[in-house]
């Protein structure tokens, strides 16, 4: 072959190649805030490859991560969809990284669970409560309240994601805060109970712990229900779900588009899918509270806590919730941590 052919066909095949390479790119949608660990987020995304040909990569950030990142991104997103507590979502909407989509079942998210215009709509909820291995509790007594954690019993045994980055730490937050005598209004409750609770030298980690939990290295996470009772079942551990004594909360986890997103066909594709039947009997199989009631198994509902313990879990305004998270988020950094 002369030096000539030679060249043309090596650039022939860098062009295909790097056409297979955009073309493959181009089935992406990039969602920030998908952990494979977290609330079954492996098998939805396999389910979404399969179903609409669409690559989810796996995303490891917590909610407040996706959020800062949206927000420094907004001249040039990178995302195309983002998984969010639900009080994040409302600040994205508020900093106009999130656009406007009403996904395919749309008219089955019931009000209060969706901005009205779409920038943001719950896909499932879950419950905070304590997610105890209790072989890792050698012996001690599976905690029982809130007031339990701050025995001397229980030091080095207690985790908590990050309450002024991740949502989920936030919502233990809140939920503790409600449990001991705070409102929206007034978190001193709440910063008393987690300056108190630094005494039994707690685990604080950003992202989510679900594997450490397993490992037995935190033997008490404030986490949801769900993951306790994927844990339990899915995973075969001695895991045990409690919902405090003095009550708890229940938040809703949504979805929206980025404004501008990159691949805006394949991220409307993604959102259909999660709220699609399928797609809402995959999170109800993971324990998560599918928004769509009418897609939870009556098999996988028998595996959850009573209704009794369940009417201790209680909601709130997640809009005042959301308003006031960044006061409580300082407040924490300069009081507790």
């Amino acid at each position: 072959m002369t030096p000539f052919l030679t060249r043309v066909v090596h650039a022939t095949l860098a062009a295909v190649a790097l056409s297979a390479s955009a073309s493959a790119f181009a089935q992406n949608a990039i969602c920030y805030n998908c952990p494979p660990e977290w609330a079954d987020w492996g098998t939805q995304i396999k389910a979404i490859k399969a179903k609409t040909g669409v690559t989810v990569p796996p995303d490891n950030k917590n909610s407040g991560q996706s959020l800062a990142q949206m927000v420094a991104e907004k001249a040039s997103p990178v995302a195309d969809v983002a998984y969010l507590g639900v009080t994040f979502a409302i600040q994205a909407q508020k900093e106009g990284v999130t656009a406007p989509y009403k996904p395919a079942a749309w008219a089955d998210i019931p009000d209060g669970l969706k901005d009205p215009q779409g920038n943001w709509f719950t896909i499932h909820s879950g419950t905070m409560g304590f997610m105890v291995n209790v072989d890792a509790l050698k012996g001690k007594p599976v905690p029982q309240s809130w007031a339990d954690l701050l025995k001397p019993d229980y030091k080095g045994l207690i985790g908590y994601l990050d309450p002024a980055s991740a949502f989920v730490g936030y919502v233990g937050a809140v939920a503790a805060n409600q449990a001991r005598g705070g409102t929206l209004d007034d978190f001193a409750p709440g910063i008393a109970y987690f300056k108190a609770l630094q005494k039994n030298e707690p685990i604080v980690p950003k992202q989510t712990a679900y594997a450490r939990v397993l490992s037995g290295e935190i033997a008490i996470l404030l986490d949801y229900d769900f993951n306790a009772y994927r844990a339990k079942y899915k995973d075969k551990a001695n895991v045990q779900f409690v919902i405090p004594a003095e009550g708890t909360l229940v938040v809703p986890y949504v979805m929206s588009k980025v404004a501008n997103a990159p691949h805006g066909d394949n991220a409307n594709k993604v959102l259909d899918f999660v709220l699609s039947d399928e797609g809402q009997a995959l999170w109800a199989n993971a324990y998560l509270r599918p928004v769509r009631a009418s897609a939870m198994p009556k098999d996988v509902q028998a595996r959850f806590l009573p209704a009794t313990e369940y009417a201790r879990a209680k909601s709130v305004d997640y809009g005042k919730m959301a308003a006031v998270q960044k006061a409580f988020s300082d407040r924490y950094l300069s009081d507790v941590r």
